[in-house]
């Protein structure tokens, strides 16, 4: 989390690059991001007309993607290009029009709204909107430990000072919430059930959001806390990938092969396998336009050949 955005210039991603512009090509135009002087440009250019700006930010921790944020006009704008890891190029940043604009100026990018914008940066950066107020110019690089605990200053001076439980009354501690609350909690940035639907979101693209297809598990809504997001994934940890890591969380529910149900374990044994459960109850799948597979948190026995379950 703490690497989820970066000013460009800072961007390992595109200073590790062993070329010193990379090129993407839609209709007439085409963009570029080169190293200069001034830090990392972006630029859009047609047989008539070129665009040319610095990026800001860099959006994303590269281990799937980055995007990346620049101004125009006085606006804040989505780059047209992405990088995407699955194939190591860069290609169209999704939900950007899969044909060319006609213009080059409306072709630079996406503009990112006013209501649109606190909620990126609230969710990739630390401190954008203070007392009420948005300053993007002022937020810090990445999800620190305040992002999820609050202000820390007067916690970390109490506990230096000795005053350890008080001082860890002065944060707010998540693990402390309900099941229901702790996965909301996440779906803050991550999206809840309430998000997905007030937005009107369906179809295959919502497995990007753990906390709401989570929510739509047979198992969930009991109020067990090995139905929450921290129940499998430690935030204080770099995400793990290997799916058969997660068995002992699956068996902490269900029983072993053989074993009956019982009210501590009233999760059924498989009967098809003992190991590497998420790979069968958990699929994952390939969103088109972000040439990359997530997993899908909505836990369930999948059936061969059923369809997407929206």
């Amino acid at each position: 989390m703490a690497q989820t955005s970066t000013p460009a210039v800072d961007s390992q991603l595109l200073r590790a690059d062993d070329k010193d512009k990379v090129e993407f090509a839609q209709g007439p135009y085409t963009y570029q991001i080169a190293h200069t002087s001034q830090g990392e440009t972006y630029s859009v250019t047609d047989s008539k007309q070129s665009i040319t700006e610095i990026l800001n930010w860099a959006f994303g921790t590269g281990n799937n993607g980055q995007s990346y944020l620049f101004n125009h006009g006085g606006n804040l704008y989505e780059a047209r290009m992405s990088y995407y890891r699955a194939s190591g190029k860069f290609d169209l940043t999704p939900n950007h029009p899969l044909i060319a604009a006609d213009t080059a100026d409306k072709a630079v990018g996406r503009k990112i709204s006013a209501d649109e914008a606190p909620k990126c940066f609230g969710c990739h950066t630390t401190a954008s909107t203070t007392s009420g107020k948005f300053a993007p110019e002022k937020a810090l690089p990445g999800v620190t430990c305040e992002v999820c605990h609050g202000p820390g200053a007067t916690h970390v001076a109490m506990i230096k000072n000795g005053a350890r439980e008080e001082g860890a009354g002065l944060v707010l501690n998540p693990a402390k919430l309900s099941p229901a609350d702790s996965v909301d909690f996440c779906g803050a940035c991550h999206r809840t059930w309430w998000d997905v639907n007030q937005e009107g979101l369906t179809g295959i693209g919502t497995i990007r959001f753990p906390a709401y297809r989570l929510e739509k598990s047979r198992c969930w809504g009991k109020g067990d806390a090995r139905i929450t997001c921290v129940g499998c994934h430690d935030p204080h940890q770099l995400l793990v990938k290997d799916s058969a890591s997660y068995d002992s969380r699956c068996l902490s529910c269900h029983v072993s092969t053989g074993a009956k149900s019982t009210a501590d374990h009233p999760g059924a044994a498989c009967p098809v396998s003992t190991k590497d459960c998420a790979s069968c109850h958990m699929p994952q799948y390939e969103i088109p336009d972000m040439h990359t597979k997530f997993t899908d948190h909505m836990i369930r026995v999948v059936k061969k050949d059923a369809p997407f379950p929206d």
